[in-house]
């Protein structure tokens, strides 16, 4: 039998973090908008908030950071955490 060998490479990928505000809560449908920074407007879903926001007691106005990904409906907001 032979050895198996494993080649581990090491691939950078640059994230933008990207600061905003919690605009607007659709919480019956789980998804909401953010205010960013750079005066545009992020869709994103209870799916891509961290552990240290609370789906379900975001009411607006909360100071957040997220990572910007290209989602098929265009620009969502990921990963998601209290600024």
């Amino acid at each position: 039998m032979g050895r198996a060998s494993a080649v581990c490479f090491e691939k950078r990928i640059e994230v933008n973090v990207t600061t905003g505000t919690i605009k607007k809560v659709v919480s019956d449908r789980g998804f909401g908008f953010i205010a960013a920074a750079d005066e545009k407007e992020y869709f994103f879903h209870r799916n891509g908030l961290d552990s240290s926001l609370d789906f379900d007691r975001l009411v607006g106005g909360e100071k957040v950071e997220f990572e910007i990904e290209q989602s098929p409906k265009g620009p969502r907001a990921a990963q998601v955490h209290a600024a």
